[in-house]
């Protein structure tokens, strides 16, 4: 009888330490390891329920000395209820075509990401991302991946959202919209679409990454009622932290 040999550990590394993108004056430095062969989807959820995030094979959590400001978040889909505003959304979105197809960059895609880039994060490091740069950022995954693509009536694409899917949830990796439909509340109505996509699916969650008190850009996370976050004790619902010290 022949036996297996013991599976390698999970290794973890950190990374030094860089200037915060989301506080000034912070410094940040991420707990990463990577995601390699037949065990990385089960890995995956794992790593997700502790508040780890992808980014192509990597997945990785803020590790910050004298800071927690990046506070895992998501939502519970059965519990979710609309609020009005969102509803108002919902339904002014209603002639849309939303679509999921296997994670595959295309230039339509790359010119709308780009588009997006200079409207609402031109000093940010993905302003200047080449093709092969999306391309990379939308296909480098070793798990179960979707592209959900948003179009109108005429077929023309105005957003999308790269989507990671665990055995228990959804995780929205990255989602970028045509900035100049501010009617529309595109960033809304996707996570939205996500939720009602994730009921239908039966999933439990919808992970929407880090949410971050002096960050503005992340203040549209505390919308959706009721949101659940990861503390020292786990998972809980209630009101997010409006810190970064630690605690």
């Amino acid at each position: 009888m022949t036996t297996q040999a013991p599976k390698p550990p999970l290794v973890f590394y950190r990374t030094g330490p860089m200037p915060c993108p989301y506080i000034g004056g912070k410094v940040e430095r991420n707990l990463f390891t990577e995601l390699d062969g037949a065990q990385a989807q089960r890995l995956h959820d794992q790593l997700a329920q502790a508040g780890f995030r992808r980014s192509h094979h990597i997945v990785y959590r803020p590790a910050c000395p004298g800071c927690n400001g990046c506070v895992p978040v998501r939502i519970p889909v059965e519990s979710f209820r609309m609020t009005r505003s969102q509803r108002r959304v919902w339904n002014k979105n209603a002639d849309l075509h939303v679509s999921t197809t296997i994670a595959r960059a295309s230039e339509e895609h790359f010119e709308l990401f780009t588009r997006y880039q200079n409207a609402r994060h031109s000093g940010g490091e993905m302003a200047t991302m080449s093709f092969s740069d999306f391309r990379a950022m939308i296909e480098d995954s070793v798990v179960q991946t979707e592209l959900v693509t948003i179009r109108d009536s005429d077929g023309r694409l105005v957003g999308a959202c790269l989507t990671d899917i665990l055995s228990h949830g959804y995780s929205a990796v990255y989602s970028y919209f045509d900035p100049y439909e501010d009617q529309r509340s595109l960033g809304t109505f996707c996570v939205l679409w996500l939720l009602e996509h994730a009921r239908k699916r039966q999933l439990d969650h919808l992970y929407l990454g880090y949410w971050i008190a002096e960050c503005a850009k992340m203040t549209y996370k505390s919308r959706f009622q009721p949101v659940e976050h990861l503390g020292p004790n786990g998972w809980k619902t209630g009101a997010l932290p409006d810190s970064t010290t630690s605690r």
